[in-house]
């Protein structure tokens, strides 16, 4: 099981690693919110498409919990991605990146604060090494960039995408009794509806770019691996191993990132690179070692 959970938790982050590649390269090609919708419909329609008869069985439960499976999708992915996607506009890709680390920390608070669920020493220990593997990634090593870092209104929309996927991943506790096909269908179903209103407003605004060739491989590749896969494999780690210790697997998101931006770009791969990944990853085994007994 735990093995199981590693391996979902690990493939979702490497995922989501490629997705802030495709976010980059995303520009002039497709907007920010054409995107974020597109994606997540093409996800439901995939999803519904091969899942008929396991929607036919769960439609009890998801009709008992219609509300929650629209508040996942529109919390966990329509507030997060659209808060993200939006704050990148005002601020560096280095604050975005800090900011992410900080949604393991965020889970293990109000995890304590509402359901007492124990952390220990350890697992902070475990946590700040990962941390610090974290930061080394984005500053590329150089203390500078971290202090020079200025906040701005894009970096109260970073908190807010912050706030919004720790809340979802904690409110996963809640899921009801359900296959994840379903699971997944009804919240790309919430994704997807509350995204509508942020593309009025993007069009609205004047901002709106309908995607090209480029962009429609880009919303390909956002709704198949990011959206679809990476979304389910982490319910997954979740029930495995409980929010804690699933949402420091998020501290691979920058790391994956920038190993295949690199990789994607030609670049060498530097030492620095190297000691980074093995920092997060030592931080998540630490962490791992040092579970209470009674965390879920």
């Amino acid at each position: 099981m735990l093995r199981r959970a590693y391996f979902f938790l690990t493939v979702a982050t490497l995922f989501w690693g490629g997705n802030t590649v495709v976010g980059k390269l995303a520009v002039g090609h497709v907007s920010p919110m054409v995107l974020n919708f597109s994606r997540w419909t093409i996800a439901l329609l995939i999803i519904s498409a091969i899942s008929v008869p396991q929607l036919k069985k769960d439609w009890p439960e998801l009709r008992r919990n219609w509300l929650l499976m629209l508040a996942f999708g529109a919390i966990g992915y329509t507030a997060f991605n659209g808060a993200l996607y939006t704050a990148l506009k005002y601020t560096s890709a280095v604050n975005g990146a800090i900011a992410q680390g900080g949604i393991p920390v965020l889970i293990f608070i109000l995890n304590f604060l509402l359901f007492r669920i124990p952390v220990s020493f350890v697992q902070i220990v475990g946590f700040a090494i990962s941390f610090i593997g974290v930061a080394m990634t984005v500053s590329r090593g150089d203390i500078n960039v971290l202090l020079s870092l200025s906040l701005n209104f894009g970096d109260a929309l970073l908190l807010v995408a912050v706030v919004a996927y720790a809340v979802y991943t904690i409110a996963l506790r809640w899921r009801p009794a359900i296959h994840w096909k379903s699971m997944m269908a009804g919240s790309a179903l919430g994704a997807s509806i509350s995204a509508i209103p942020l593309v009025v407003w993007e069009e609205a605004s004047g901002h709106m770019i309908l995607p090209d060739l480029i962009g429609w491989g880009i919303i390909a590749y956002a709704a198949l691996l990011p959206s679809l896969i990476s979304q389910v494999f982490y319910i997954m780690g979740v029930e495995g191993i409980g929010a804690n210790r699933a949402g420091l697997f998020i501290n691979l998101v920058p790391v994956f990132g920038t190993l295949l931006s690199l990789s994607l770009l030609g670049e060498a791969l530097q030492p620095l690179h190297l000691i980074a990944l093995a920092l997060v990853l030592g931080g998540i085994a630490i962490a791992e070692r040092g579970k209470p007994k009674l965390t879920t």
